[in-house]
């Protein structure tokens, strides 16, 4: 369930500022260790590098960075079910949903 009150205006030329700082940081070498370390930051289950994304803890969208305390990885499955969720509002979902 998402709170109105933690919408927030985020404009095209934001989106696009911090998709190019994802993209910058996803060549990184400190991207690229997290990736060897093969696991999903919510499911916690072990992927190869080449199957898990960049996810932003708090969604570009929602007024989150492309920074490296704000983006982990994220299997494409529990990446593509959080969506635009706050942490908490995934943490919520979690328990609704009876997840993992």
């Amino acid at each position: 369930m998402i709170q109105d009150h933690f919408i927030i205006e985020v404009s095209e030329q934001e989106i696009k500022r911090e998709k190019d700082k994802a993209r910058e940081l996803r060549r990184s070498r400190w991207w690229q260790n997290r990736l060897a370390q093969g696991s999903c930051h919510y499911c916690r289950g072990a992927f190869p590098a080449d199957e898990l994304t960049m996810d932003h803890l708090v969604p570009i969208i929602r007024g989150g960075k492309s920074t490296r305390g704000n983006v982990a990885p994220a299997c494409k499955e529990c990446n593509s079910k959080k969506k635009y969720l706050l942490p908490l509002e995934w943490e919520e979902y979690l328990e609704i949903d009876g997840a993992y």
